[in-house]
């Protein structure tokens, strides 16, 4: 499995971004956990893969997708942050995290973080993009938490909020259910594009889909139906 899986497609001036799309754990990488655990959303954002490929399909744009479960390595964090490669995760022991060496460290990061960020801003400088899509998914609730959460799609942004306002009315006239940076903060978790976004001043569309809305097949195209033309005309009216 590549660090980075490319969807490529026509449309160069959208840049679609999906870090936690695969559950994938090298076969040599004993991670401790029991196999359910990675269908679950301590290893994948759930639906998130065929949800970027029909959107990638409908806007016929570029896709990079995450290759390996963030239990492995968490591309969505900061090399100096403690949550990179997680010993716990939503109350979860992760044995084959704890106490890693520096060297076995260096190697997920060598192997897997490095060269995912390398893809993205090689695409970046081969052809700028006027928007990128970040696209997450996130749980009900936490399994750590009794908070249940109510939106149907989250826009997360930092400091950059330019496609957040014109994406979440876009979002409210269709009847979403629409969290303005929730149901988490991007102020707080937004590396990928923190880096590839805001580090290059490009305007980004930070997306989270609550998974249960991503069950079946058909309701992952009924999403990728709802959300394309939120993002066309999001960039549409960042020209």
């Amino acid at each position: 499995m590549p660090p980075a899986i490319v969807i490529e497609g026509p449309a160069q001036d959208l840049l679609l971004i999906a870090d936690h799309a695969s559950n994938y754990v090298p076969p040599e990488l004993d991670l401790g956990v029991a196999p359910g655990l990675l269908n679950e959303h301590v290893a994948v954002d759930v639906g998130v893969a065929p949800l970027a490929e029909g959107i990638c399909e409908r806007l016929g744009c570029v896709g990079i997708l995450g290759g390996v479960s963030r239990l492995v390595i968490d591309l969505n964090r900061e090399l100096d942050t403690h949550g990179l490669i997680p010993a716990f995760s939503d109350g979860r022991a992760i044995a084959g995290n704890g106490n890693l060496s520096e060297e076995a460290r260096g190697l997920r990061i060598a192997h897997w973080w490095q060269p995912y960020h390398r893809v993205i801003e090689e695409r970046i400088a081969s052809a700028r993009p006027r928007m990128l899509i970040s696209l997450h998914s996130f749980t009900p609730k936490l399994s750590s938490e009794d908070v249940h959460r109510p939106w149907q799609v989250g826009v997360l942004y930092n400091e950059d909020e330019r496609a957040a306002r014109i994406a979440i009315p876009l979002l409210e006239e269709r009847g979403i259910i629409t969290g303005d940076n929730e149901p988490y903060s991007g102020k707080v978790l937004n590396a990928t594009m923190n880096r590839h976004a805001e580090g290059n001043g490009i305007p980004y569309l930070g997306l989270e889909v609550r998974q249960d809305l991503l069950h079946a097949p058909e309701a992952v195209a009924e999403w990728s139906a709802i959300l394309a033309p939120v993002i066309a005309a999001t960039a549409e009216s960042l020209a």
